[in-house]
């Protein structure tokens, strides 16, 4: 019998900082890095082309500095550098279970990761290098959701696969609403209207207007990547 190939050619990881965390409270278990970067280049073996962009909320958010009184614009950096933190982190591993990779940070930090520029992006990933997308978009008030489907959108990703604590998108959450109901799939319109906490109302409408799917699904059951990309029903379809 003939085995399944991948369903998409190239690929935009979404990982929130807490990922990161493993069973700590605050940092980075590098483990647990290790780990997600081995599921990483499980899917990669499959010839598949991946990005990854990610969050920093396991060391800073910028919405925690805000109520303390700290100017957004300031707050919002700290978080973007935040996110550069756990780039380097997740390039490590990554380089540790043997893939080549690039890091590209929308903020220029010229002796830390290379600065966006999306044909020489498109290329790492014709040549086969992950690329990792920190700092989100470089500018305060977005979100590393916004910068995702801008990114994806950018380096022409076929999905959006974003990684979460649950294995889909929920009626509300399913870690407080006991009779919380699951959708298999759901229509973009159908987040916005409902105010699904999937990802910003302007990720949302980005992805909508130029038809890119998303998956949402749980990255604490291992494979689910890759079960994502070869097509099986994983999670939760927004299209």
């Amino acid at each position: 019998m003939k085995k399944k190939g991948p369903a998409y050619k190239r690929i935009l990881l979404k990982l929130s900082g807490e990922s990161l965390l493993g069973d700590l409270d605050y940092g980075i278990d590098y483990d647990r890095a290790v780990s997600i970067a081995q599921e990483v280049k499980e899917v990669h073996d499959l010839g598949v082309e991946i990005a990854v962009i990610i969050g920093g909320g396991n060391i800073y958010r910028g919405v925690r500095g805000t109520k303390v009184g700290i100017d957004q614009v300031a707050a919002d950096q700290m978080g973007m550098l935040a996110t550069v933190i756990n780039g380097l982190a997740l390039q490590s591993a990554l380089e540790r279970v043997g893939v080549v990779t690039r890091h590209i940070s929308a903020i220029e930090i010229k002796s830390l990761a290379e600065p966006f520029i999306r044909r020489r992006a498109v290329r790492h990933l014709e040549k086969g290098r992950i690329v990792i997308f920190s700092a989100g978009l470089g500018s305060p008030y977005f979100t590393t959701d916004t910068a995702a489907a801008l990114r994806a959108l950018e380096i022409r990703a076929e999905v959006i696969l974003k990684a979460t604590k649950v294995d889909g998108v929920y009626t509300a959450d399913p870690l407080t609403e006991a009779g919380a109901r699951k959708f298999r799939s759901i229509r973009y319109m159908n987040v916005l209207k409902r105010n699904l906490k999937v990802m910003d109302a302007t990720a949302i409408s980005l992805c909508k207007d130029n038809n890119l799917p998303i998956i949402v699904f749980n990255l604490s059951r291992r494979g689910n990547i890759k079960r994502a990309v070869l097509g099986e029903a994983v999670g939760t379809k927004v299209f």
